[in-house]
């Protein structure tokens, strides 16, 4: 299916008419044509949570150092970091799609960004190594990364990571309580019609993300991130089920 285009982005209908059987979500060529207009219309506050982050990059960054998205998607918060942050860094994108990497380098290049970034292709579900990071950021990106696994990722990010460098992590996150969740996920749905998705994409959506998409809740990730040793934890974001964590080492 073809779709429409609002404000320069093609809007996202992938899941606009009812499906026979709904596939496991995949970053592919569907998702990633889409994926600009599906963070803005489905991730609350998407637009600030970005000003957040490069606000946070500019104070932790340090020249000579590299900083890393994982989970570097199209490659908007890289674009943000290269065109505010006057540190001389070094950027390092890392996805595990072809499609998301390809959209990302043809994003640095229509909006003329010189810095020195790298692309690489690696799947955090076997680990990673990340030398000399000032900052390493995920957004909506570890979520996606089997839990068994998922202890032992962070704990490679830390070892990567120079002293007083830090961590920003954004989740979709579990309530507290059962009743909690309930009423956080009835308040997202909400914003999410209010958006312009049907039942139809909402419940579609939900189905193919079921077994992708695995979250914590946020007391679960402040442990991890404790645990494994960072020094200094807080929540700078949080809207229901949705959090921002920056962690220092």
């Amino acid at each position: 299916m073809e779709n429409s285009t609002l404000n320069g982005k093609s809007r996202d209908e992938i899941f606009s008419e009812k499906k026979g059987l709904v596939s496991d979500f995949f970053f592919g060529e569907e998702v990633t044509s889409v994926f600009d207009d599906m963070l803005d219309r489905s991730v609350p506050f998407y637009i600030e949570i970005q000003r957040m982050i490069t606000e946070m990059v500019n104070d932790f960054a340090v020249d000579g150092s590299n900083i890393y998205d994982l989970g570097c998607s199209t490659g908007t918060t890289l674009v943000n970091i290269a065109s505010q942050v006057k540190k001389d860094v070094k950027l390092i994108g890392i996805d595990n799609s072809d499609e998301m990497l390809k959209r990302c380098k043809e994003k640095f290049n229509e909006h003329g960004i010189t810095k020195n970034f790298e692309l690489q292709k690696v799947d955090l579900n076997q680990g990673i190594t990340i030398p000399n990071a000032s900052v390493v950021v995920m957004i909506l990106t570890l979520q996606f990364v089997r839990p068994l696994y998922r202890n032992v990722l962070v704990k490679s990010i830390y070892r990567g990571m120079n002293r007083d460098g830090c961590l920003i992590l954004v989740e979709k996150v579990l309530g507290e309580s059962p009743l909690l969740n309930r009423l956080f996920i009835k308040y997202y749905y909400a914003m999410k019609k209010r958006r312009g998705y049907s039942n139809l994409e909402i419940t579609q959506k939900r189905e193919a993300l079921e077994n992708v998409l695995i979250p914590y809740k946020l007391l679960e990730n402040r442990e991890m991130l404790q645990k494994i040793g960072f020094r200094e934890i807080d929540v700078f974001f949080k809207w229901h089920n949705f959090c921002g964590i920056v962690a220092i080492k």
